[in-house]
């Protein structure tokens, strides 16, 4: 399993509201009023994008190395705006992977998928795997994926699922050594509930992410 922490409760006001799609508290807040690069608070709600447009096209490139890997179950909803949700929500966490890869915040996805609070937040988590000098190898499954989208114009969404880390591990950068699988399968599953917006350039960005390992919801 791999070691590294889960991404932090960065809102935990949010939390409350979000009591009961969620299943308990988070390892942190930051309190960095630090601006991401990309991340300029473009989380305002807007007109969707103009018909015909394609939405995939828009979005930055994202590389990972062979070695990691994220696998996202049930993106077909047959709900176009739930599935853009999805489509969005992958690009952010792929972003953050991408950051720890490269060793750099300043990639185009990570402030395009980040904003607020969550993009606060996912800095001060990937600058841990910095401090660390690691990275991470293997497969992270994300499934059970659930999307509420809100609002009168369909510009906010609610998205809860749940991450097995059990075939992921971290890697030393300097040694190349990869740790060692850890006893108890329960600590290699995390809840996440995150909250996001439509921005005026069509995209779903996430503000707000609460989560928390070994949890029995994921079971």
């Amino acid at each position: 399993m791999v070691n590294r922490r889960s991404l932090p409760a960065v809102s935990l006001a949010v939390a409350a509201a979000l009591a009961l799609s969620a299943c308990g508290g988070g390892d942190g807040k930051s309190g960095e009023d630090d601006k991401i690069a990309g991340a300029d608070g473009g989380g305002g709600s807007s007109a969707a994008p103009e018909p015909g447009a394609s939405p995939e096209a828009e979005r930055p490139a994202i590389k990972l190395p062979t070695d990691m890997k994220n696998v996202f179950e049930g993106g077909g909803t047959g709900d176009p705006v739930a599935e853009a949700v999805l489509r969005d929500s992958e690009g952010r966490i792929n972003s953050l992977d991408e950051a720890i890869h490269t060793r750099s915040l300043e990639r185009p996805a990570f402030g395009f998928y980040n904003t607020g609070d969550a993009a606060r937040g996912a800095a001060v988590w990937v600058q841990g795997f910095y401090d660390d000098k690691i990275t991470w190898t293997g497969t992270v499954r994300y499934y059970d994926r659930k999307v509420t989208v809100e609002g009168k114009k369909k510009d906010k969404a609610t998205l809860s699922y749940c991450a097995d880390e059990s075939k992921a591990f971290n890697k030393d950068l300097k040694s190349g050594k990869v740790s060692d699988a850890v006893d108890g399968s329960g600590d290699s599953l995390v809840a996440y509930t995150t909250r996001l917006v439509k921005n005026d350039k069509g995209v779903w960005q996430t503000t707000d992410v609460y989560s928390k390992r070994g949890t029995s919801q994921c079971q």
